[in-house]
């Protein structure tokens, strides 16, 4: 069961949602329509939704102050966005553009809510483990691997894509100007899986079917109707590592000949459309390469060290920095303050055990013992170039007061770490009764 929030006052437009919402046998979710800007910053503060669908052609909210608030304290706004348009009197790029800062997971015109928004929706709720990572707790193992299965639909690509990106952002991994281009460099990838790979549409078919005025989408569908076709998936695979980033795309088409297609791009013109999407994507990456039968690629990229910005309430901390092997604190020793994590990585130590790592995407360090008053359970130690904002007891009130919102993300942040902690120890009492 998800928060899902509507951002519109658009009532029509609301109603629709709903009604798509609805067709969701096992839904179960609490969905609530805010028209009025000071109702949707309430809205968003404190009943921290995981999905917000924006209407981002109304003419009644603020968006632009909305969307502000949500940047400035892109930490706490955490959701997944799903943005609907007027394609007739607005740009998908210009939208795309202003909202890179946000946790965008798909963008369509108003006329393609019933293909597409309860699609996106569920493929949210699938994968919300891989989109909320900066509620993730600290573990041994920071590899985060997985992989999707998707059929024949164009539309949905966006969000598989997003989904990655938007889990390399909120590691700090990549920049906003990336999680943009890499996730057009990836939806490139998989629209050939499905239209060349899968379907087997050729480029001249396909701008043939355009110059009739067809929509690529229809050839596709159109395609689909052969059970054979229909029956065919692509696999995306990925593999997030704190140095690289590893992508599988493969589809169950025949492939295509590796050998003449890397001559052919030896003579490759730039800013020729036809193959621009998997030029940018060999730009964007360290390696990108087929298997022998052409039906999938590996895309690899190095990941970089984004530092998070500070969140609107402690603008005026100072941060710290720390070297490599630096002692942030020891076991044992007094907590009087609370660490917002900007950039870097973390060894956690407890009895001199390597016990877990912390990173941006775990968002607070020592979180427990400072609002419990306990000495610190664990020694931790920066295992790189690493930036901590120290935050005292008396400044976290001060800003509670002002941002009572913060508690309460707070409060949500420890009761989900405990959760995870208990299903984790209850895991392991039925591992050790398996061998009792």
């Amino acid at each position: 069961m998800s928060v899902i929030g509507i951002i519109s006052s658009d009532s029509k437009l609301n109603d629709t949602i709903f009604q798509e919402l609805a067709r969701d046998p096992e839904g179960g979710d609490t969905v609530t329509a805010h028209g009025e800007t000071n109702d949707v910053l309430e809205f968003l503060n404190f009943d921290i939704p995981e999905i917000v669908i924006v209407n981002l052609s109304d003419k009644t909210c603020d968006l632009e102050n909305i969307i502000n608030q949500i940047i400035a304290d892109n930490w706490l706004h955490n959701f997944g966005i799903i943005g609907i348009y007027d394609k007739k009197t607005q740009s998908e790029i210009e939208l795309a553009e202003k909202l890179k800062m946000t946790n965008l997971l798909n963008l369509f015109d108003y006329g393609k809510i019933p293909s597409t928004l309860l699609k996106t929706v569920k493929i949210i709720k699938a994968n919300s483990q891989v989109i909320f990572q900066r509620e993730i707790a600290t573990t041994l193992v920071e590899k985060l691997s997985g992989s999707f299965e998707l059929d024949n639909d164009l539309l949905s690509v966006p969000s598989y894509t997003n989904i990655l990106s938007i889990a390399l952002f909120n590691k700090g991994y990549i920049d906003a100007e990336m999680k943009i281009n890499f996730s057009i460099a990836l939806t490139e990838l998989l629209i050939n899986a499905i239209e060349h790979g899968n379907c087997n549409i050729s480029y001249t078919e396909k701008q043939e079917y355009i110059k009739n005025g067809g929509a690529i989408n229809d050839l596709v569908a159109q395609k689909c109707l052969d059970p054979e076709i229909m029956r065919k998936r692509v696999i995306l695979e990925y593999e997030i590592q704190p140095s690289v980033s590893t992508f599988k795309v493969r589809d169950q088409g025949a492939g295509f000949n590796v050998q003449k297609y890397h001559e052919w791009l030896k003579k490759k013109n730039l800013y020729s459309l036809h193959g621009r999407g998997i030029m940018m994507a060999r730009s964007l990456s360290k390696k990108l390469t087929y298997n022998a039968r052409g039906n999938e690629a590996t895309l690899v990229i190095e990941n970089k060290d984004v530092p998070f910005q500070a969140p609107l309430g402690f603008l005026h901390e100072e941060p710290l920095h720390f070297k490599k092997g630096d002692i942030v604190f020891t076991e044992g020793e007094e907590s009087d303050h609370i660490f917002y994590v900007l950039s870097g990585r973390f060894s956690v130590f407890h009895k001199n055990k390597n016990i877990g790592f912390v990173t941006p995407a775990d968002i607070f360090m020592g979180e427990m013992s400072f609002l419990l008053n306990n000495t610190r359970s664990a020694t931790v130690r920066a295992e790189k170039e690493s930036k901590l904002i120290k935050i005292s007891k008396k400044s976290f009130i001060s800003v509670i007061k002002q941002y009572p919102h913060y508690g309460v993300f707070l409060s949500r942040l420890i009761a989900r770490k405990l959760v995870r902690t208990n299903t984790q120890a209850a895991r392991m009492m039925i591992k050790l009764g398996e061998f009792s």
